[in-house]
């Protein structure tokens, strides 16, 4: 049976608390919560929760990352995703140097579809296809915007560094992600691209939501609600509208602020009645099924886990569901679930989630937390659950 060692997240947090000299007790008078999960957490008896992990982060004055130990690296390098990484850190280096004088470039097209391709890929948690494609593909659009006056080329552009945000952040690495939504916004800009603008905005609004710092979250959201106001009302417009909507709900929901939770619900749940599934729109799976999912995912947030299963059995997915979406239904399912005793069906989630995508997996920090509960509360560790916790590096 796989044990719990020194790097687990509570073991972080201790850690962490130490070198800050700080007691249980007053590390706990600084925290939401009781002294007595603060403990539990720390030995490991209790997984640490996303909302607990991100205001121990907060309390301590350190990175969410400290405590969650990412980017794993000991896992990116047995996957050889580590080596990929910095070809992606200097491609978003070369952003102020103009052309490239030796550079053979593909044709305007070409470039703009490849840019849309690779949205495509990291929805289908293809991320080491997009991760060895992202770094050529920023340069040739680089040098290309550069060298013409195409608003097209600039908005290929701003969505590469997109693409390089969400390759950096679901492998961990937060650092590389802030670089490219800072190149993302300077692209933006040169489109004059109202509803680009306001994705980043949105973006940035989910890195605070991850830190623990809620009212600058809620504050990024109404800063792109004022930028996609600028936007002709179109369909597109509509659809990051009402994604900002939904990413207001989840941070409100962390904030345990359920009358917002609502109202966001509510004004998300119009827009995407009134234009569909919108899912490539921006690559946002904006539509009826994402509402569903996200007043779920705001659900298994304020630790309302009835809630949130009995949400989960009314839902109907549609065909073209973005895989990544899916995953991540069924990481938090996996965790309403284990909190209301279904371990067994928690474990199927999770395996199912590893079938499906597995890079997005295994280093998604919620995953491998309810694994790492499961490891701890079973008396028996099933051949399946030992597998899953070695693969998970425990």
């Amino acid at each position: 049976m796989p044990t719990l060692d020194h790097h687990h997240t509570g073991a972080r947090i201790k850690e962490q608390r130490r070198l800050a000299r700080l007691t249980q007790r007053k590390l706990a008078s600084r925290l939401p919560y009781s002294y007595s999960l603060l403990n539990q957490v720390e030995c490991g008896a209790r997984p640490a929760t996303a909302d607990f992990v991100a205001a121990c982060a907060k309390a301590l004055n350190v990175d969410v990352t400290t405590l969650t130990g990412q980017p794993y690296v000991t896992e990116l390098q047995r996957d050889r995703l580590a080596e990929l990484v910095r070809p992606i850190r200097e491609s978003l280096d070369l952003y102020d140097l103009g052309p490239a004088p030796d550079l053979t470039v593909r044709p305007a097209e070409k470039l703009i579809a490849g840019a849309d391709h690779l949205c495509e890929e990291v929805r289908a948690t293809h991320l080491r296809n997009a991760a060895r494609k992202l770094p050529d593909l920023i340069a040739e659009l680089t040098h290309a915007a550069w060298s013409g006056t195409s608003t097209e080329l600039w908005q290929a552009l701003a969505s590469t560094y997109r693409t390089a945000h969400d390759i950096s952040v679901k492998l961990g690495y937060y650092d590389l992600s802030a670089v490219a939504l800072d190149r993302m916004d300077w692209a933006a800009q040169r489109a004059s691209d109202p509803c680009l603008a306001a994705v980043r905005q949105y973006m940035r609004a989910l890195v605070y939501f991850r830190e623990g710092e809620y009212r600058i979250g809620q504050r990024l959201v109404a800063s792109g609600h004022v930028v996609v106001g600028q936007a002709e009302e179109t369909r597109e417009a509509l659809a990051v509208t009402g994604q900002l909507h939904l990413g207001a709900s989840v941070i409100c929901a962390r904030a345990q602020d359920q009358a917002a939770v609502d109202v966001h619900i509510g004004e998300a749940r119009q827009i995407a009645n009134r234009i569909g599934d919108a899912s490539h729109v921006h690559w946002l799976s904006f539509g009826p099924a994402n509402v569903a999912l996200h007043k779920m995912s705001a659900a298994v947030e304020m630790s309302q886990y009835d809630n949130a299963l009995k949400q989960a059995r009314k839902m109907k997915l549609p065909a073209q569901l973005a895989t990544s979406r899916r995953a991540h239904f069924l990481i938090d399912r996996a965790r309403a679930e284990m909190e209301t005793g279904r371990r067994e069906r928690a474990l199927e989630d999770l395996v199912e989630a590893r079938r499906m995508a597995p890079e997005q997996t295994r280093y998604h920090p919620g995953a491998r937390e309810t694994i790492t509960g499961l490891v701890h509360l079973a008396r028996r560790t099933p051949d399946t659950l030992s597998h899953m916790a070695s693969w998970i590096g425990l």
